[in-house]
């Protein structure tokens, strides 16, 4: 097995970190010269979120709704009607956290092509504490009727994302961290929203991951490697439209999974993934993310490790799949 993948920056101990929404705002922007008809509105959070990068350049083409989450979406919805591309942000917590049912009417019901940003999601925000650790937006959006629902690995992805998203005709939820992650993507490194990506082949075991669980999946692999297990580590950037060929194919060879996301597993990535196989290729499945619990303050790392998020329990999470599969 190649343990090295041109796409990605294999030189992980030289790795620079940067917020994903840095990488957002720079696609927005880039978004806003692409097609005329994409405009911004945020709920008081412009700079935080990084949509103040899109206002500086296109300051006719933004709209500041104050602290109004609620409005922000059905804002969002009637300039969508009105033929515009909008991109609507704010903190995970509060959109989608606190304005579901507006998405749920106004957009998903009328099938409207706003773009919604949830930044600050996952335990990784760190001492803001459980209240604003948003742990259930996957979960809560994926159920939505017409819904996209995207988590980037990196601020590179990001950029990517939000230009797909521009282009894309359906309502679309991405998910972005708050804290500064690794920057493991290239410009090569492909991204199509519907499609998961073979970040490491592998023929022992399926890691499949979202967000930026992913680059903690690839520091998995190699320590997996060195126990002398050949991890396929998958990145599904799109958690719903979820890319099932890709996934099936991979979990058909290896016949045991382990997912990991940085929220509640229930109804998140490894809720999509124990449905599909359930229903397809039932398998041994230990799933990496949050047990119906909410978060802590703390420092990110720390958190992370505390609640099993990290590199170290992925791996063990592995082992202990494949015992079962070979029970």
């Amino acid at each position: 097995m190649s343990k090295s993948v041109p796409i990605l920056d294999v030189s992980r101990d030289k790795l620079i970190s940067e917020p994903l929404r840095q990488g957002f705002g720079r696609g927005l922007e880039r978004a806003g010269h692409v097609y005329p008809n994409v405009v911004a509105a945020c709920a008081d959070l412009t700079e935080s979120t990084h949509m103040h990068v899109f206002k500086k350049s296109f300051p006719e083409r933004f709209v500041e709704i104050g602290i109004a989450e609620q409005n922000l979406v059905t804002v969002g919805a009637g300039l969508a009607a009105a033929g515009k591309i909008p991109f609507v942000s704010s903190y995970a917590a509060f959109s989608p956290g606190r304005n579901w049912e507006q998405i749920r009417t106004t957009i998903c019901l009328n099938d409207r092509p706003v773009k919604i940003i949830g930044s600050h999601a996952g335990v990784s925000v760190g001492p803001d504490g459980a209240t604003h650790q948003m742990l259930e937006d996957l979960a809560i959006m994926r159920v939505l009727p017409n819904m996209v629902v995207i988590a980037p690995a990196d601020s590179i992805e990001a950029e990517k994302a939000t230009l797909a998203m521009a282009n894309d005709p359906r309502p679309n939820y991405m998910r972005l961290a708050r804290e500064a992650t690794p920057v493991f993507t290239t410009d090569r490194t492909p991204f199509e929203i519907g499609k998961a990506q073979i970040f490491e082949a592998g023929s022992d075991v399926s890691i499949i991951a979202t967000g930026t669980m992913t680059y903690h999946a690839l520091v998995a692999a190699d320590m997996l490697y060195k126990d002398g297990i050949e991890a396929e580590v998958i990145h599904v950037a799109t958690i719903k439209p979820l890319d099932n060929e890709t996934l099936l194919k991979s979990i058909r060879k290896t016949r045991a999974v382990v997912t990991a996301e940085e929220g509640q597993i229930n109804g998140g990535l490894g809720g999509a993934v124990a449905e599909l196989i359930g229903e397809n290729f039932p398998v041994p499945l230990r799933r990496i993310g949050m047990r119906d619990r909410f978060g802590e303050s703390g420092e990110p790392e720390q958190l992370l490790k505390h609640f099993g998020l990290d590199a170290e329990h992925i791996r063990l999470a592995v082992h202990s799949v494949l015992n079962d599969r070979e029970e």
